[in-house]
């Protein structure tokens, strides 16, 4: 479980209430349940208006998936496509159709298995490429509810400080508890800036990061199970899936390879 966003998110939420005791305030005065609900409840519902149902139901899954989601290395990959290429030139690719059952990627066991049936090498690649796209096309629609709400919620803040500015305004004639009605009226403000940066757009940046990193593996993977069905040298598919590799990722990949040897 990569859990960055988790300790990013915390870990800003703490700087906040740190900051607010080290200024003399106290964390509870900031905690008003009228201000946060307008926000939070109010960011969410401009968000749904300005979609689909589906995009609001899979909002639960999405924040799952940023704050628990697990990266899987590219090097792994590499190194189970290589293992497969090779038994698939000593035994032929029929051969795999058990190791298949085995595979941990869903993507790469799609793919091996419509090799194994016998699929046309162009209508693989064509197959594969356009489930790429449809993940593309999905991911950005739960990163887009994310950057909505983030961009809503700003403004739903000063909505919440304008409504408790106008309460101060009907009592003025009540001085000794103007200074804690302007105080609350602005933590509207603080809440709607406080959620749009430090969760909302942090979690659909990450999405959006989690999403480009899944479409890489699975380009990665298209290109080893082609490699694979046409019966390449498995040096040359490790060679060519790891130069497809980050910088970061070749030298794990690299080095397993020579302790291998």
């Amino acid at each position: 479980m990569d859990i960055a966003t988790l300790v990013g998110v915390v870990g800003s939420l703490i700087i906040v209430f740190t900051v607010q005791i080290l200024e003399g305030g106290n964390p509870a005065s900031i905690l008003l349940i009228p201000s946060m609900l307008l926000v939070f409840g109010g960011g969410l519902g401009a968000a749904m208006s300005g979609g689909i149902l589906k995009d609001t139901i899979g909002i639960g899954a999405s924040m799952q998936k940023a704050f628990l989601a697990k990266v899987v290395a590219s090097d792994k990959l590499v190194e189970d496509v290589v293992k497969l290429a090779e038994r698939a030139r000593r035994e032929g690719l029929l051969a795999l159709e058990d190791a298949v059952k085995e595979v941990p990627h869903p993507f790469l066991k799609r793919g091996l298995q419509l090799a194994i049936d016998g699929t046309d090498p162009e209508e693989l690649h064509d197959i594969l490429h356009a489930e790429i796209t449809a993940k593309k096309k999905a991911d950005k629609a739960a990163s887009k509810m994310f950057e909505n709400m983030g961009g809503f919620a700003p403004t739903i803040g000063i909505i919440g400080t304008v409504m408790g500015l106008v309460h101060v305004l009907e009592n003025l004639d009540k001085p000794e508890s103007l200074g804690h009605s302007i105080a609350a009226a602005f933590c509207a403000t603080l809440w709607g800036v406080l959620a749009a940066n430090l969760l909302w757009l942090p979690i659909a940046n990450r999405l959006g990061r989690l999403s480009q990193l899944e479409v890489d593996q699975m380009e990665l993977t298209i290109e080893g199970v082609l490699a694979i069905q046409s019966g390449s040298n498995p040096r040359l598919v490790a060679q060519k899936l790891r130069s497809l590799l980050p910088p970061g990722g070749k030298p794990a990949a690299e080095d397993k390879g020579k302790k291998a040897a």
